[in-house]
């Protein structure tokens, strides 16, 4: 039982609830809505996570998280385990 309660609240916290992101999104290609689903699940990645998670190629990848971060629906930071890299997650 605890785990449908958890599976709600998550929705709720999810990005893709709001239908201004949903907007958003729609108009951005295939590959940026699997990234932004992907970091939906599991934030934060790193760009090398996502194309692991998502199997899309890295150039591909480059191009989502650019169209995301254009459409102010992606920010990023650096990653406190290797500081070299990136992590991106979705703007709630």
């Amino acid at each position: 039982m605890s785990t449908i309660t958890e599976d709600r609240s998550r929705q709720a916290e999810s990005p893709f609830a709001d239908p201004e992101f949903r907007e958003t999104l729609r108009g951005l290609p295939p590959s940026a809505k699997l990234v932004a689903k992907v970091l939906d699940d599991t934030p934060p990645l790193s760009q090398g996570q996502l194309a692991e998670e998502s199997l899309l190629p890295d150039r591909t990848v480059r191009y989502a998280l650019t169209r995301l971060e254009e459409a102010s629906l992606v920010d990023s930071r650096y990653s406190f385990r290797d500081a070299r890299k990136q992590v991106y997650f979705l703007v709630v």
